[in-house]
């Protein structure tokens, strides 16, 4: 690219409005998140004072710590989401370039967030697919 890249009124526009609607899906993310850590908490709780589960090989607790490191997996896309419409209203409203970058880090940072979720979720997919395929095969 060269120095001619402007981010004209409708590119604007454009912008203010996604900071809007990521403002919203970020704040719907905060609230996720403390759901699934109330959640967790009345999980461990009722699992472990529960007879019928303390037979079980697994600890109670595992199911509830399983949800809040769910709510913190949730947590740092939302929060970057969160940044990025900030910073982007910030830019567009007073026309700050340092507001502007910031924003677009943020976004950078949430996309990355999740790329990098996104593939070592696939890895634990293919195990479990390679895994299960083994079993399979043995069991026969």
């Amino acid at each position: 690219l060269s120095n001619d890249l402007y981010v004209t009124e409708i590119s604007q526009q454009y912008l203010l409005a996604s900071a809007k609607w990521g403002k919203f899906l970020a704040i719907v993310g905060f609230i996720s998140c403390g759901l699934l850590i109330v959640v967790g908490v009345i999980i461990s709780t009722v699992l472990s004072t529960s007879e019928q589960f303390s037979k079980l090989p697994i600890p109670a607790g595992l199911f509830g710590a399983i949800y809040i490191a769910m709510s913190a997996l949730l947590f740092f896309p939302c929060l970057y989401l969160f940044k990025f419409s900030i910073k982007m209203k910030d830019a567009i409203n007073n026309l700050h370039q340092d507001s502007f970058e910031t924003s677009l880090e943020n976004m950078k940072s949430m996309f990355k967030f999740y790329g990098i979720f996104t593939i070592v979720m696939l890895g634990f997919y293919a195990l479990a697919f390679v895994i299960g395929s083994v079993i399979a095969m043995f069991s026969r």
